[in-house]
């Protein structure tokens, strides 16, 4: 009978611990899933937070100088351009008539003084007589007051012929200067790209009449400014040459090295933020015009601090599993940056922290942690 009983009391032991482990991975299998990281030992960083956006440099109007009829374009809208490549030409045909009038004038002009001054014969026929009548003179065979008009005579032709030579000049210069003006407006009928861009909008075609000053395309610049808008409280630490991550919204979490290269010294009017300048590492095809982000300007940095992730915290709280269950700890924080804080009191390295889904769990209740990444 003892035996029978020894073996009766062992099988109702494998059952019972067959059915508590079935229970139990039942339990564990059922019971909510804790997404974790584990708090752990670090670089915390004193960071100023702040948005972004990202802007084209400049962007400009093109304009023609000139008016007159477009009779050729290159302009696309979203067409990349070059500095100085071709993009409108306006007809220069009355222009160009109105240049080879004043060219063949001008060159009738060098014809005619090519040929000499009537003037220029006057002087030298009356410097020759004037000579005769000095020896003359020396022979006894001519007045003095004879030989002075003669003399004042030769001044007056003189000065004739200075004035006639800078009239000469004058209408030489004028010719030179008008054709000057006239190939300058021919130059500006042929309009170049002022920078290199993108055509964002075209306003003319060929065959449109435009006046000078119109507006023909918008262009805007292929270089990029990202402009980090910091509240006043935060701005007095911000350097040049700062270190920075910066996060677009377009982009997720993921996140670019950045660096502070420019400081406006007066906030703007409107937002009483003070702006900041970035140079982002990243390719300019993905700074497009428009996207909005935050950053995190780095001020002061701790080594060997013990971080956990800052999406973990709400408000100043966070979930730790201790034990298979979830329990709430008010912590105390050092240095925030955008992805890590600092964590002073509360918590413990190695602390197993929940990083999502905070309103699927209260204080007290039984999960299963999964870890994940940082």
């Amino acid at each position: 009978m003892p035996n029978k009983r020894s073996a009766f009391r062992a099988k109702l032991a494998i059952v019972l611990l067959a059915l508590v482990a079935l229970a139990g991975a039942w339990f564990y299998f059922n019971c909510p899933v804790a997404k974790v990281v584990r708090a752990m030992r670090g670089q915390a960083v004193d960071a100023v937070p702040g948005s972004v956006i990202v802007n084209a440099e400049y962007q400009m109007d093109l304009k023609s100088e000139v008016g007159g009829r477009i009779i050729k374009s290159a302009l696309d809208d979203g067409k990349p351009v070059k500095e100085g490549e071709f993009l409108v030409q306006l007809d220069p045909g009355d222009l160009k008539l109105e240049i080879e009038k004043i060219q063949s004038d001008y060159d009738a002009l060098k014809n005619r003084l090519a040929v000499g001054s009537q003037i220029q014969l006057q002087l030298d026929s009356a410097r020759a007589d004037l000579a005769n009548s000095e020896r003359l003179l020396k022979l006894g065979s001519m007045a003095e007051t004879d030989l002075e008009k003669q003399r004042r005579s030769v001044q007056q032709v003189e000065q004739q012929l200075k004035l006639e030579q800078v009239a000469n000049q004058n209408e030489i210069d004028t010719y030179e200067n008008t054709l000057k003006v006239k190939n300058r407006q021919l130059e500006k009928m042929t309009i170049k790209a002022p920078f290199d861009g993108v055509v964002s909008q075209v306003l003319a075609r060929p065959g449109d009449l435009i006046g000078g000053g119109a507006p023909i395309a918008t262009v805007i610049a292929t270089s990029r400014t990202v402009v980090a808008r910091i509240s006043e409280e935060n701005f007095a630490g911000i350097r040049i040459g700062q270190k920075a991550i910066v996060r677009f919204l377009t982009y997720g979490y993921e996140t670019y090295p950045a660096t502070v290269n420019k400081i406006l010294p007066t906030a703007d009017p409107a937002t009483q933020r003070y702006e900041v300048f970035l140079k982002v590492d990243l390719p300019l095809e993905k700074l497009v015009p428009g996207l909005t982000g935050e950053v995190s300007i780095t001020v002061g940095e701790h080594g060997n601090a013990l971080i956990v992730p800052r999406r973990a915290l709400f408000g100043d709280s966070l979930f730790v599993v201790k034990d298979g269950r979830v329990r709430l700890r008010k912590v105390s924080l050092g240095y925030v940056g955008l992805n890590v804080v600092e964590v002073t009191g509360g918590v413990d390295e190695g602390d197993e922290v929940i990083t999502d889904e905070f309103d699927s769990f209260r204080a007290g209740d039984r999960v299963r942690t999964v870890p994940v990444a940082p």
